[in-house]
């Protein structure tokens, strides 16, 4: 099966199951279960649908498999190969073409998830006021049958990070981390000689010309770690980044302002999002790493990374203007975290549109299945959130529970209802939110 194509197949006695059940007629949203479901996933900043023989939504795709089988239904899973820094109306269109060559004539529902960058993505392409480039607006025909949007961790009113990544030392940097997560996560650990000098680069405001070379050095380390193939992938995708950083310039919070004019969310459609967050300098979480070199390592980058994006304007807050976001998570976590509160990459604040349908502790890569476990799950960094397979396996169970329940109309799901959070998770930043809301930057009621 191609790499970017992941179907889950029924069983003959579910098959059967399906076949039986009776159909249903008439009612916005409602599909027969023999009808094959197309999920649509689009990462963003760091991501990739496969590099270096990686597979960046493994873990997130065969979750989602799991539960619709479980729900006697067939989805089809589609990864779009998108630029990881290209503009996100190119990346849009990109993502539209997919979806109208992929998404056949049977009828079937649609959903797209975005992750980090790609939750705009999947914003832009969803929105009725969108004139996306190219022929490309001629391949919307497809979204009548579109059900749901949900972004994760997506920087809907931007990121100071992005800032911080459009500067000449910046750019050197976005080079260096992006390295070092593929390498990271095929092998487990980096280079500490080459991380070290990251580390060293993240202390420095400006970059000399001394500090640059030890960054070009640094990746070159990154990448001869791995074997040929994947280290010629690496490089053509590192020459993507230098090519094309349109997407870091418009993520910027500045930029956002622009965005948030000209893009209007889709009537009937049900828009949900995942938010998190790491702590910020966990002292026993730095012991904890500093027991491994590497630990040590990829705790200072994370640190690095996380107070570079805690880096808020007053004047662009990354934040809606009215409020609404600050309700939503003091309703979903019981307690509103400090305005600087991030996963690394993207604010808190900036991650919330729609029915917040999970908010908790994990970093921007914890939550699409990079966090320490068995099973294959390999940490990005030591970020200190502590997020394992129970908060995973709560996450995908919002999104798909949303999924069907925008077949619905956006009703809640009646045929297989949201779990309850599991008695290791109370109080742990993993409750589900009990109000719903049509669109971003409106109070949930």
């Amino acid at each position: 099966m191609p790499p970017l194509l992941h179907a889950a197949r029924l069983s003959r006695s579910q098959a059967r199951a399906a076949m039986e059940m009776p159909r249903r007629a008439g009612g916005h949203g409602t599909f027969p279960r023999v009808q094959k479901t197309r999920v649509y996933l689009s990462p963003g900043m760091f991501g990739f649908a496969t590099l270096a023989s990686l597979e960046y939504f493994e873990h997130f795709i065969r979750a989602i498999e799991e539960r619709f089988r479980d729900r006697g239904r067939i989805v089809e899973i589609h990864v779009c190969e998108v630029h990881p820094t290209a503009s996100i109306l190119r990346r849009a269109a990109k993502l539209a073409r997919l979806v109208d060559e992929s998404a056949g004539d049977d009828g079937g529902p649609i959903h797209i998830v975005g992750h980090s960058t790609g939750g705009l993505d999947a914003r832009l392409v969803a929105s009725p006021t969108a004139r996306l480039p190219g022929n490309a607006h001629r391949r919307l025909g497809w979204t009548s049958r579109l059900r749901s949007v949900t972004t994760i961790n997506t920087p809907h009113f931007g990121t100071p990070l992005a800032a911080f990544f459009a500067t000449v030392s910046g750019q050197r940097l976005l080079y260096a981390v992006t390295a070092l997560t593929v390498a990271g996560l095929k092998l487990g650990a980096p280079p500490l000689a080459a991380a070290s000098a990251l580390v060293a680069a993240f202390g420095r405001a400006q970059l000399g010309f001394f500090e640059i070379e030890l960054i070009d050095r640094a990746v070159e380390s990154f990448i001869r770690v791995l074997d040929d193939a994947s280290s010629r992938e690496l490089r053509a995708w590192l020459k993507l980044l230098r090519d094309d950083q349109g997407a870091i310039v418009q993520l910027m919070p500045e930029a956002m302002d622009l965005l948030h004019a000209g893009l209007e969310d889709r009537a009937g459609l049900r828009y949900q999002s995942v938010a998190t967050y790491a702590p910020r300098n966990a002292v026993r979480d730095w012991v904890s790493a500093l027991r491994s070199p590497w630990g040590a390592m990829s705790a200072a980058i994370f640190t690095a990374l996380s107070n570079i994006t805690a880096r808020l304007n007053e004047h662009y807050p990354c934040r809606s203007h009215d409020g609404s976001i600050e309700q939503k998570l003091a309703r979903v976590l019981g307690e509103l975290p400090p305005p600087d509160a991030n996963d690394g990459v993207v604010p808190l604040a900036s991650q919330v549109w729609g029915e917040l349908i999970w908010a908790g502790k994990a970093d921007h890569l914890d939550i699409v299945g990079h966090f320490p476990g068995k099973g294959g799950h390999i940490d990005w960094l030591a970020s200190g959130a502590r997020f394992n397979r129970l908060r995973f396996d709560a996450v995908l169970d919002r999104i798909v529970t949303g999924m069907v329940a925008g077949e619905q109309g956006g009703l809640t799901e009646h045929a297989a209802a949201p779990p309850r959070p599991l008695a290791s998770e109370r109080g742990a930043d993993v409750r589900q939110s009990s109000a719903s809301t049509s669109s971003g930057g409106e109070p949930a009621a």
